[in-house]
């Protein structure tokens, strides 16, 4: 098994930092919040280190998992900051949803101390990592991907390479657009269900076997219903992908219209005090219209 060293403990490190020390791996973890570290190693045992360079040193695989691209640069770069802890030939595997520019930034940062770097953003929610079930995808030297596939697998139901680095995060920004679409579809749509006087459960019976079915309706349409918007992915994070997205599409000639007037659409989620709320309460925001009207 391997030494490894995992950074950032939300609720995305946590349990898939638990799945490698579960699989036999010995496991050092880093975060900012040093009671959060002494609780994972509470429940699963492993190492604490103090900064993230102690938890790379001498590590053949580094897993961080963080914010945003201030972060992910915060906790690998510098004198403290996991690079300066990095060995010959190690590998830093980063799943933070961030750019493409900083998944190069690293890429070259690595490169330059001769280890491997990959890019791995996951899907799948706080639900999927717990689970073992989260969807990656990543970018970087094909023979670096392999050896950190092996690695991933103990918490991957798939995991694809997508070619060079950054390419795993643009791989992430398309999932975003089209989880954001999705939503979209499924508020109005039950929004529309509502004011025809329609039973919402026997409407998502109806049609979640045909082709308006997808992973969102069948996990979310109840939470939905219920009006429970206080688990899963937040709409905070939700902005800050989107956000991403619509910089990537500006360089990049995209247009992504409907994106645009989504991320718009979670900034009233935000300022109705939604922030932390799943990415669902989309509805919840059709809802405190016809409430004003």
């Amino acid at each position: 098994m391997n030494k490894i060293a995992f950074i950032g403990l939300g609720v995305m490190g946590f349990p898939i930092a638990g799945h490698l020390q579960h699989a036999g791996h010995q496991v050092t973890v880093f975060n900012r919040t040093t009671e959060t570290a002494q609780r994972w190693q509470k429940q699963y045992g492993g190492d604490i280190a103090d900064t993230p360079a102690l938890a790379a040193k001498d590590a053949e695989f580094i897993f961080v998992c963080v914010g945003n691209d201030e972060d992910l640069r915060s906790v690998t770069l510098g004198a403290n900051g996991a690079l300066a802890g990095m060995k010959k030939n190690a590998i830093l595997v980063d799943h933070t949803t961030a750019s493409a520019d900083v998944a190069l930034q690293l890429f070259r940062a690595c490169d330059h101390q001769q280890c491997g770097f990959i890019d791995a953003p996951v899907s799948g929610g706080q639900q999927g990592a717990e689970n073992g079930q989260l969807t990656i995808m990543c970018g970087g030297n094909e023979e670096t991907f392999a050896r950190a596939a092996e690695i991933m697998q103990c918490y991957a139901k798939a995991i694809t390479h997508m070619g060079s680095a950054g390419n795993g995060q643009l791989t992430k920004m398309v999932n975003q657009i089209c989880v954001g679409g999705v939503l979209q579809g499924l508020a109005e749509g039950l929004s529309f269900a509502e004011h025809a006087g329609l039973d919402l459960n026997k409407v998502i019976n109806a049609i979640s076997q045909g082709a308006a079915g997808s992973w969102q309706m069948t996990h979310r349409h109840q939470s939905m219903i219920n009006g429970d918007y206080e688990h899963g992915f937040a709409v905070d994070w939700m902005r800050k992908d989107l956000d991403i997205c619509l910089a990537e599409a500006q360089k990049n000639g995209t247009d992504l219209d409907i994106t645009r007037q989504i991320n718009d659409f979670y900034r009233e989620v935000q300022q109705i005090g939604g922030g932390r709320w799943d990415t669902s309460s989309l509805y919840r925001r059709l809802q405190g219209k016809k409430i004003l009207h």
